[in-house]
């Protein structure tokens, strides 16, 4: 009898981050000795408040700002002593509609594909404006697109040369909801092909709908990377609350032991635990306790912690701990 097995491939590493400090002229220190590493074909999204370090270490990957120390290696390739080759397999997004207005979307796009040494493809930059709806705009001026479609072709730029690892700082920001559904349509179609996506984002809705694995920075240093699944597990939390049949004055003695938060007008009471199996068991004990206290409730509803309530409670700790 012979045995089949199975084994996984671990993911690649395609981009490393090792101790990346930047400090500016001014002395402000933006980046505190990042290290980071980032799995080929996943969508990563960086979460962190304005002023955080997200946009200065985007900038210090693409080339577009210079390190203060350590080491960054794109596919292989060291970002300053292999620049071309580091630069040549990065596609960026930048925040700010930077095109030339009078220039066509067509041209503008060849032209940025031609930056990179890249010989003319028509038909890949025909695939990329159909995948962006710009095909029908392909000979129209820039400047008579609406902001969305601008921002359309800020992506149709960064595919042009066909990156391996794509930055969207901020793509969605300003846009409408349709066409934000349509970037993350965009985004899962790209990953599909293996193309590796860092997103930033103010839309915590964003990353908990696309990403992969979160990282959150704040003040220039790396506070968690987590498998999003694993992150809402392990510190999300969720809440039971009771609408009771009379309101209470406060919560009897015999259910201290609970940790129950009773609302102002005394008609709720919450409670709040881990996800995990003694808690929820928990749960048929205080029902048990509920009745036993003579406590009555009518209805009963759960929720729990969403990615933003995780990034604020995670912030906000890691600023507590400052001296």
């Amino acid at each position: 009898m012979s045995a089949r097995f199975c084994y996984r491939r671990p993911m690649q590493t395609i981009l490393t981050i090792s101790n990346l400090s930047k400090t500016y002229a001014s002395g402000f220190q933006a980046l505190k000795r990042v290290n980071l590493e980032i799995r080929r074909g996943e969508i990563f999204a960086l979460l962190g408040p304005n002023g955080a370090g997200k946009t200065t270490l985007i900038g210090t990957v693409c080339g577009l700002v210079n390190p203060s120390e350590g080491q960054i290696s794109v596919d292989g390739h060291d970002i300053v002593k292999d620049y071309r080759r580091a630069r040549s397999v990065i596609g960026l997004v930048p925040q700010e509609l930077t095109t030339n207005a009078f220039e066509t979307v067509w041209d503008t796009v060849s032209f940025t594909r031609g930056l990179f040494g890249k010989s003319p493809d028509p038909v890949h930059l025909e695939k990329v404006l159909r995948a962006l709806s710009l095909w029908d705009k392909r000979n129209n001026p820039i400047m008579t697109l609406s902001g969305g479609m601008k921002r359309r072709v800020l992506i149709a730029k960064a595919l042009g040369h066909e990156p391996a690892v794509l930055f969207l700082d901020e793509p969605t920001a300003g846009v409408d909801v349709e066409l934000r559904r349509d970037m993350w349509q965009l985004m899962r179609g790209l990953k599909d092909t293996g193309v590796t996506i860092i997103l930033t984002t103010h839309y915590i809705d964003e990353a908990e709908e696309m990403a992969d694995r979160i990282g959150i920075i704040n003040r220039g240093e790396i506070v968690l990377v987590e498998e999003k699944t694993h992150l809402l597990r392990k510190l999300g939390k969720k809440q039971l609350t009771l609408q009771l049949e009379a309101p209470l004055a406060q919560v009897p003695a015999a259910l201290a032991g609970y940790r129950l938060e009773l609302s102002a007008d005394g008609a709720s009471l919450t409670y709040t635990y881990d996800d995990t199996q003694s808690e929820r068991a928990g749960i048929v004990t205080l029902l048990r306790d509920l009745g036993d206290a003579q406590v009555r409730f009518k209805d009963l509803q759960t929720t729990q912690s969403s990615l933003e309530d995780i990034f604020v409670d995670l912030v906000k700790n890691k600023d507590k701990d400052r001296p």
